[in-house]
């Protein structure tokens, strides 16, 4: 097109200068028991790491008691026929707030409990949280003549679950700063 300038794509490695670089990483809060080094280095047989039995163990047992947990919160409050799944939206943006205070706690108070986040993060609440159920709610909807629904309950649970999680990070990311001044 005449007169019209194409800006260079950025560089996807990142600023040219190293220091620039470590500086930009330094800043981003990271996950104390996630080493990015070693994340997905195999032994030379293509076996996992004798160190991921425990992680493995811990996501097991949390994730029996998310998904326990949620089970029984569907039963004890379900949904009649083309109405707002409730349960599970109350489930899906409880589980995300829950995640925003733990991250917090992981990322800035420096838990030194490696395994606490597999456990709480990716078993438990991974387990509790239930985005499947969601797209299968969405589809009964659906199915049963109850498009408007559908598309309230496809809306709100995303934006509610990242509000959620927004909400609580934030929330709890004072509280800790402010505990610690």
């Amino acid at each position: 097109m005449p007169g019209h300038r194409h800006r260079a794509a950025p560089d996807p490695a990142g600023p040219p200068d190293a220091a620039a670089a470590a500086a930009a990483r330094a800043r981003e809060p990271v996950d104390p028991d996630v080493d990015l080094r070693q994340a997905g280095r195999q032994s030379s047989q293509g076996r996992r790491r004798r160190g991921d039995a425990p992680v493995l163990a811990v996501i097991a047992v949390g994730g029996a008691a998310g998904a326990s947990a949620r089970y029984l919160i569907g039963q004890a409050w379900p949904t009649p026929a083309g109405a707002l799944p409730f349960s599970t939206l109350a489930i899906n943006i409880l589980g995300c707030a829950l995640i925003g205070v733990l991250m917090v706690l992981i990322t800035d108070v420096r838990n030194s409990r490696p395994l606490l986040r597999p456990f709480l993060g990716t078993g438990v609440l991974g387990g509790f949280t239930t985005f499947s159920t969601y797209a299968v709610d969405i589809q009964r909807l659906v199915a049963g003549a109850h498009p408007a629904t559908a598309l309230l309950y496809l809306t709100i649970t995303p934006v509610g679950a990242l509000l959620a999680v927004w909400a609580t990070a934030t929330t709890t990311r004072r509280l800790v700063n402010w505990r610690i001044e």
